[in-house]
C-alpha cells in the first residue's frame, strides 16, 4: 500500500527544561496531517545543510516563529523591536531552500517562512511594519486563540498569478500575526496577492516547475473552514504527492 508524502517541517530551537530543543507546534504538523500528509521534524544545526535528508522528502514547510530573521542576513542594522533570534534556523533555512529548488521539492512558506523565502533570494525586510508610514497594524490582535487568528484584513490576489490560480476569488480576508514582512521583494520571487497598504503578502518562485510559495498569514489554522487555506493546502498537498510518485513509483511501493 503506498504511503503519505513525507513532509519536512522546519524546526525552531528553543530552550526547554535548560536544555537546547528542536520544537514544532502542532497547528502545523496537524495540517499536514488533515490534508494526507506525513510530517517530519527537521532538527536546525547552524553548520549542517541536510540536503541528502530532503532528498528523501516530498515536500518542506518553513514554518512561523516569534522569532526573527537576523538583520545582518540582509544587511540592516538592528531595529529596537527585533529582539528574538533564532541563529540556528536562520542558518537551516537559507541553506535547505535552495537545496529544496534544485531538488524541484515542492516548498510552502508560513510567516517567518516567507521571510525566509524573500531573505533566501537577496530581499529585505521591514523590522517593524507598523512604524513604517503608510502601512497597517499588521500584529497580532489581543483576545484568545481564536481572535488572535480570525480573519483580520483582505488582501488582493495578483490576477493571472499562481495563487490567483487556486482560489476563484479575486480577493480574500486573511488573518495577521506578523510585525516583520518583506520591504524589497527578492529577485527572482513574484508578489502573488496584496494587502490594502500594497504589503506582499503572498510570494511564489518565478519559474518553478513546481509548487513553490509562501504567505505572509497563518493558513494552518482551521484550514478546513477557509477557502484560500484550503487551496493552498490541497494545492501543495497534491505536489507532494506528484513528487512522490517520481521519486517512489507506485511499482516499486507494491512489489
Amino acid at each position: 500500500m503506498r504511503t503519505r508524502p513525507l513532509v519536512g517541517v522546519i524546526a525552531c530551537r528553543r530552550e526547554v527544561e535548560g536544555h537546547p530543543a528542536h520544537m514544532v507546534t502542532d497547528k502545523y504538523l496537524s495540517a499536514l496531517r488533515d490534508y494526507g500528509l506525513a510530517p517530519v521534524i527537521l532538527p536546525v544545526w547552524e553548520d549542517a545543510v541536510e540536503s541528502e535528508l530532503l532528498g528523501s522528502l516530498d515536500g518542506l514547510l518553513l514554518t512561523g516563529s516569534y522569532t526573527n530573521v537576523e538583520p545582518q542576513r540582509y544587511g540592516a542594522e538592528r531595529a529596537p523591536e527585533n529582539a528574538r533570534d533564532d541563529t540556528h534556523r536562520d542558518a537551516a533555512a537559507l541553506g535547505w531552500i535552495p537545496a529544496a529548488l534544485d531538488l524541484e521539492l515542492p516548498l510552502l512558506g508560513i510567516c517567518r517562512g516567507l521571510q525566509e523565502l524573500n531573505v533566501a533570494f537577496g530581499g529585505t525586510l521591514h523590522q517593524a511594519v507598523q512604524r513604517v508610514p503608510g502601512m497597517l497594524d499588521h500584529r497580532e490582535p489581543e483576545g484568545d486563540r481564536e481572535a488572535k487568528y480570525a480573519p483580520s484584513h483582505d488582501i488582493t490576489l495578483v490576477p493571472g498569478g499562481r495563487l490567483a490560480a487556486l482560489h476563484p476569488e479575486p480577493a480574500s480576508r486573511v488573518n495577521s500575526l506578523h510585525q516583520q514582512s518583506i520591504a524589497e521583494l527578492g529577485p527572482g520571487l513574484v508578489a502573488e496577492a496584496l494587502a490594502p497598504d500594497g504589503l506582499v503578502e503572498a510570494i511564489s518562485v518565478s519559474g518553478a516547475p513546481g509548487f513553490a510559495m509562501a504567505v505572509q498569514w497563518h493558513p494552518e489554522w482551521k484550514p478546513r473552514e477557509h477557502p484560500l487555506y484550503d487551496a493552498l493546502f490541497r494545492a501543495f498537498a497534491a505536489a507532494c504527492d506528484v513528487h512522490r510518485g517520481a521519486r517512489i513509483p507506485l511499482s516499486a511501493v507494491d512489489a
